[in-house]
């Protein structure tokens, strides 16, 4: 039987506003560019970002083609504050469900962000999952940093 109890916690401190960083989590096209690792590419299928709301999108790994999709239900949306959402991939072989956890808060030099994972399923090493949310977490400082006028 195989179980999910894997757990990756990340913190990070972004030069950027709660607000910008709580819409580049639930903006299908800035989740697209910074949410996959490297050498991957996302689609994002569907995204109700509300509370009872549900997402699905795929990541594809360039070298290969192959992709897995997922998806999930969001709990709980604070504006610039917290998101919490569930995540169950379509591949019977990666079983469960995790449970995500962002949380924001404003600190002197912009925000601080910390995410918690839950219930990564055991065929996936944490530590793979670890450098996944790391990668994807500078992306996103790279997205959301930048002060750029029209």
């Amino acid at each position: 039987m195989t179980t999910t109890t894997g757990t990756v916690r990340l913190h990070r401190v972004l030069r950027a506003t709660p607000e910008r960083i709580y819409r580049a989590f639930l903006e299908p096209d800035a989740m697209a560019k910074w949410l996959p690792p490297y050498g991957f590419t996302c689609q994002v299928h569907q995204l109700e970002a509300r509370t009872g709301g549900t997402h699905k999108m795929s990541f594809r790994n360039f070298s290969t083609g192959h992709s897995h999709s997922f998806g999930g239900e969001y709990l709980e949306l604070v504006p610039f504050e917290k998101i919490r959402y569930t995540d169950r991939f379509d591949d019977p072989n990666l079983p469960g469900e995790m449970h995500v956890t962002v949380s924001l808060r404003q600190v002197s030099c912009g925000t601080e962000l910390d995410i918690v994972q839950e219930g990564v399923p055991d065929v996936i090493p944490v530590e793979m999952c670890y450098l996944g949310w790391q990668e994807s977490l500078v992306q996103l400082a790279r997205l959301v940093e930048p002060e750029i006028p029209d």
